[in-house]
């Protein structure tokens, strides 16, 4: 058991960090079939650099497109840790990129 009590999970063969994270990857990939989003990408990492200096990465659970062809990056949110919250206003700082927590 993990520091904040998430289980291991897995689904397809892919392990996921938690049961919460798992359950919506199903969602997800109910959507992408239904067409309702495409190009679903997990653990899609971003570079986050400050003035030409890499500060630090973030790794969001899953990237995709919906159904207007936008680019929509989610985190499957627990715990908000105060390193999440910093990475997170990195995200619409270097990349104009607004995560939705699920």
């Amino acid at each position: 058991m993990s520091k904040y009590k998430s289980v291991r999970t897995s689904v397809d063969n892919i392990c996921f960090a938690s049961k919460k994270e798992a359950a919506r990857f199903v969602e997800l990939k109910m959507l992408l079939r239904s067409g309702i989003i495409s190009d679903l990408k997990l653990q899609q990492p971003f570079a986050l650099n400050v003035n030409g200096v890499k500060v630090c990465k973030y790794v969001a659970d899953f990237a995709y497109k919906d159904q207007a062809g936008r680019d929509v990056v989610e985190d499957t949110k627990g715990v908000r840790t105060a390193v999440y919250k910093l990475k997170s206003k990195l995200m619409i700082a270097c990349h104009g990129i607004r995560i939705v927590e699920t």
